[in-house]
């Protein structure tokens, strides 16, 4: 796969392409991108998919910024697995946004060579959102651009969008978002100093910031969790929260108590796979009742863990 900038520029008729953010790049999104890869080598040409350096929604109303379901680099790995011939991250402007269909319909084919335009299955673009996708056949007829419509993914979990996953992640349904992306739910950052409660308990924890504030954060509260630190693949526990019960102040923090591991890992780089909800996060009525409760967690942490990596391997052979 290549990808490009936008300033290049590709031969006339060369291409078959599909546009939109793949915020998720979740299972519609795998299923749009087969298509476009196979419309594009029943033509002989190229399928190229473009996405968006930036939503639309954080250009035009920065004032309410949308939490994004992953980070760019992220995005742009999963797009390229799905295969396609080219792709282009493009930057999303306030005068691109002032576009009608038919406009840039016409920008498609003439600066990246596009000859054939697959849509998602309820994809609109252009200024006017009132369009139908007759209306985009319609100028794509006008302007020699052949304009087709992917089918609608149609999986045990269906529909599938990134709005709704944004929905769940946010509700902590991440086993629910997990079906939907095809992937569990992910958070990056570095391992950083704590309030060091965690170690006294029994139950030490390693204190995750530097998480990109763009992204989503799941609902408040207790999670199974793998964590990908040093080279290593661990299980463990996750929080999400406040941490009411040792009474930390409001600062939010993301803490993960690893299994079975206690290396020092300051400084280095975390990834969190959130692989089930556990629990809400609740003041309890003292330092007895929260190792108690973590203990409960650990041992469902560990049982939902076995049966995930299990399943998981059994789907792998």
């Amino acid at each position: 796969m290549k990808t490009l900038v936008e300033n290049d520029r590709l031969a006339e008729g060369s291409t078959v392409a599909t546009i939109g953010m793949f915020d998720g790049v979740h299972l519609g999104h795998a299923l749009l991108v087969n298509f476009l890869n196979v419309e594009a080598k029943a033509a002989g040409k190229q399928s190229l998919v473009i996405t968006f350096l930036h939503h639309p929604r954080q250009v035009l109303h920065p004032e309410s910024p949308l939490k994004l379901i992953m980070p760019l680099e992220e995005r742009l790995h999963h797009i390229e697995a799905q295969g396609p011939d080219l792709l282009l991250p493009m930057e999303f402007t306030p005068e691109l946004a002032q576009l009608d269909s038919l406009q840039f319909i016409e920008l498609l084919r003439d600066r990246y060579g596009v000859s054939e335009l697959v849509t998602g299955y309820n994809h609109r673009f252009g200024h006017n959102k009132g369009e139908t996708f007759e209306d985009y056949c319609r100028h794509g007829e006008q302007l020699g651009v052949k304009v087709v419509k992917a089918p609608e993914y149609l999986g045990q979990y269906a529909p599938v969008s990134s709005t709704i996953i944004r929905g769940l992640v946010a509700a902590g349904r991440v086993v629910d978002a997990m079906h939907c992306m095809g992937r569990p739910y992910r958070l990056s950052g570095k391992v950083v100093h704590g309030f060091h409660n965690g170690r006294g308990l029994g139950f030490p924890t390693a204190n995750v910031g530097e998480v990109d504030q763009s992204l989503l954060l799941p609902h408040n509260g207790a999670y199974a969790v793998l964590a990908h630190v040093g080279g290593q693949r661990l299980e463990g526990m996750a929080n999400i929260g406040r941490r009411p019960t040792l009474d930390n102040g409001p600062q939010l923090s993301i803490e993960v108590n690893l299994f079975d591991f206690d290396d020092d890992i300051y400084g280095q780089a975390i990834t969190l796979e959130f692989i089930s909800f556990l629990r809400l996060e609740f003041k309890m009525c003292g330092l007895e009742e929260l190792k108690q409760q973590l203990t409960l967690d650990r041992d469902n942490a560990k049982r939902i863990l076995n049966e995930y990596l299990t399943n998981t391997q059994q789907t792998i052979i």
